[in-house]
């Protein structure tokens, strides 16, 4: 197992695999009402077993190079993560997206950790299009949207079902070359 420094700070970022299925039920625990706002995992994760299997899903995503998830540590504790929820190498397109508990808000960690997973996914794995699918009201997740170098493409109206509720989703993206550019204008 690795991980990855985000900082002075401490945070890291590490692979989420399925024998941390307990410290993610937890963590899950810990943040599930302030998650569930925007995003289903805080729903489809609700016990060990439904912990184990999710995390199974994505390391199988992984052995298939279809997709990844990471958590985020900080003061050694899971606060949240990021993931390639989709990753198609061969067309070159990924779309990444991120959670966190309430304790870890205002810390830079989603923006930082998100930094990670899409310089690896666009130097490593040769990603062109990075996609971020955000709810409108979801302030934070479109304020690292903006932080990332990401444009605004559109609005997908009513697009997912969420606790009932139908919710509208808008479109991020970065393509490649944007990306390095922003990389190098960060560096000067």
């Amino acid at each position: 197992m690795y991980a990855r420094t985000l900082g002075d700070d401490g945070a890291e970022l590490r692979p989420l695999e399925p024998w941390l299925a307990e410290e993610f039920l937890a963590h899950m625990d810990r943040g599930r009402d302030f998650v569930g706002r925007f995003i289903g995992l805080a729903d489809a994760v609700h016990d060990l077993e439904s912990s184990r299997a999710f995390l199974q899903a994505y390391a199988e995503k992984a052995a298939a190079d279809g997709g990844r998830i990471h958590g985020i540590w900080y003061d050694g504790r899971l606060v949240g993560g990021v993931l390639l929820r989709t990753m198609d190498v061969a067309q070159g397109t990924a779309e990444a997206g991120c959670w966190l508990e309430p304790s870890a808000v205002g810390k830079g960690l989603v923006t930082r950790a998100a930094r990670e997973l899409i310089d690896w996914a666009v130097e490593e794995r040769g990603i062109h299009r990075v996609e971020w699918l955000v709810a409108p009201a979801n302030e934070g997740s479109v304020a690292v949207a903006r932080r990332l170098g990401m444009t605004r493409e559109g609005l997908m109206r009513e697009c997912f079902l969420l606790r009932g509720e139908r919710l509208d989703a808008e479109i991020w993206s970065v393509l490649a070359p944007e990306w390095r550019k922003g990389k190098e204008s960060s560096r000067a």
